[in-house]
């Protein structure tokens, strides 16, 4: 802060679009989750407007007693066919989800098994539970199934991302499920930010493989490809009904307001009906990190819109977002505890609604960026073995 480096909550003077306000200045957004750029399309708006007029602002008390709308039970059961799962029960927030499911379902002789690299919510959900919590490395079948030959309990839950946030790789779920399969472990499938990406209509993860009947329960939220706020979790009715009766997350918090939900009706409907913005959005992915790579710059695992830049040290890495900032593009710092100490990088996120001439102009202060921070050369030696810090994840 004293350096005026600090880069955290910088308000946003507009709406999520592939340019933003920021004190004034026009800024090229490539930090958002809005991957599909659903999050101010009028058919998005307009749905939240009317869910407003017909429902009001919001619903003054729980899904458990007098906050379940119609419009609540609605969305459910479009997700639902969506993901081709038998339920689904909304949350106001994705972290609740997991955190919400997982300490629900797991008791005292559960064991919860997870990435190394699985987002803080997933590990705040093991905690809150009774289980033991595990850890396999990072998307590593061969360690997972080296992890549930020592276990012995008939309650097995591997909780795994689709696509992990950091990095930007896609779980190796083929090899997942096969040694889950082997051992009679229950996989819960994180989909927050594969919902509208993956799968040949963007249901996510499952679906991109081929898994989905090997897949006990998928999450996913609201915040990314489906333009709002909140979270979902989707699978066998008999695990919904449990949830709703047992989930503390789900029972004692308000529920989802109605424009959020219409809000993401209405995305969903786009999604089905638009397929050209996923391929928009792949094709522009491959374009960024095609050409960061091609300046020299250490992209680590990704292989969708979430593309990371390897910078190295922590306060390096605050100057860069800042440098950045400066020249007109907004991206976002990840340093320790997020990552481990020395492993610091910038993570871009694409959208299928940047163009190609917004892309170009980031490579080129990109390349400007090199040659004032050489930042290419300094991190070919930097380890890329990529383990969350002991302070986030045990």
């Amino acid at each position: 802060m004293a350096a005026g480096i600090y880069p955290y909550f910088r308000p946003i003077e507009s709406d999520q679009d592939t340019v933003v306000e920021m004190y004034g200045k026009k800024v090229l957004m490539l930090g958002s989750n809005n991957y599909l750029g659903l999050t101010n399309h009028p058919e998005v708006k307009q749905a939240a407007i009317e869910a407003i007029q017909r429902y009001g602002a919001g619903c003054a008390g729980s899904r458990f007693l007098n906050g379940t709308l119609r419009i609540h039970i609605e969305c459910e059961e479009k997700l639902a066919e969506f993901l081709e799962k038998e339920a689904v029960l909304l949350y106001s927030t994705g972290f609740q989800v997991n955190q919400g499911v997982i300490s629900a379902l797991m008791g005292r002789n559960s064991i919860i098994v997870t990435d190394a690299l699985d987002h803080a919510s997933i590990i705040d959900g093991a905690r809150l539970s009774f289980g033991k919590m595990v850890k396999f490395r990072h998307n590593d079948a061969k360690d997972l199934e080296r992890v549930l030959q020592r276990l012995h309990t008939k309650s097995i839950l591997v909780v795994t991302e689709g696509i992990f946030s950091m990095d930007g790789d896609i779980c190796k779920l083929p090899e997942i499920a096969a040694v889950c399969k082997k051992y009679n472990a229950d996989i819960f499938l994180d989909d927050a930010h594969s919902i509208g990406v993956l799968g040949p209509k963007g249901e996510g993860t499952a679906n991109h493989f081929g898994l989905n009947g090997e897949v006990e329960m998928v999450m996913g939220t609201f915040s990314k490809s489906l333009a709002s706020i909140g979270g979902f979790v989707a699978a066998s009715e008999d695990v919904i009904h449990f949830l709703k009766h047992h989930s503390r997350a789900l029972i004692f918090s308000a529920s989802p307001p109605p424009a959020s939900v219409a809000a993401v009706i209405a995305a969903l409907r786009i999604i089905l009906r638009e397929p050209e913005r996923r391929k928009l959005l792949w094709r522009n992915a491959d374009y960024l990190r095609d050409g960061l790579k091609s300046i020299g710059f250490n992209t680590l695992l990704s292989e969708t819109p979430i593309i990371p830049v390897l910078i190295g040290d922590e306060i390096k890495t605050f100057e860069v977002c800042h440098w950045l900032q400066d020249e007109g593009i907004f991206v976002n710092p990840v340093v320790p505890p997020a990552v481990q100490p020395g492993q610091s990088l910038i993570r871009f996120s694409v959208m299928s609604t940047h163009t190609i001439k917004q892309l170009d102009f980031a490579l080129d202060k990109l390349k400007k960026l090199d040659s004032v921070f050489h930042l290419a050369q300094e991190t070919e030696s930097v380890p890329t073995n990529r383990v969350r810090s002991e302070k986030a994840s045990t």
